[in-house]
């Protein structure tokens, strides 16, 4: 796995919407947008969209607008229970959390 693969991003957008959600805070795209997790607005635009249609999270449109693929609007994002069950369930989110614990000890500032 890799920093950018869609497994490692799509666990820590899920991991801290859902801290978000147990906490009762509303999620603040500086933590778990593009320029958060490094990497272009349309792979993210991609990501949440597919998150989203999978049913793992709620509150989030993707307005067309002329010339721009990377829109997306929040309103009131959140994990969905599906989004927690595949978060805490699916291997290869298991495989995500691994990595990133790995990482974590052999990158200072990860």
């Amino acid at each position: 796995m890799a920093k950018d693969d869609y497994f490692v991003l799509a666990y820590r957008i899920l991991s801290y919407l859902y801290a978000c959600f147990k906490s009762g805070e509303q999620p603040d795209t500086e933590w778990f947008g593009s320029d958060a997790l490094k990497i272009p607005k349309g792979y993210w635009v991609n990501i949440m969209e597919s998150l989203y249609n999978e049913g793992y999270i709620i509150g989030i449109a993707f307005p067309s607008a002329v010339g721009s693929a990377d829109a997306v609007k929040l309103i009131n994002l959140k994990i969905t229970q599906k989004g927690i069950e595949f978060l805490q369930e699916n291997t290869m989110m298991q495989k995500a959390k691994n990595f990133l614990k790995e990482i974590k000890e052999t990158v200072p500032g990860f």
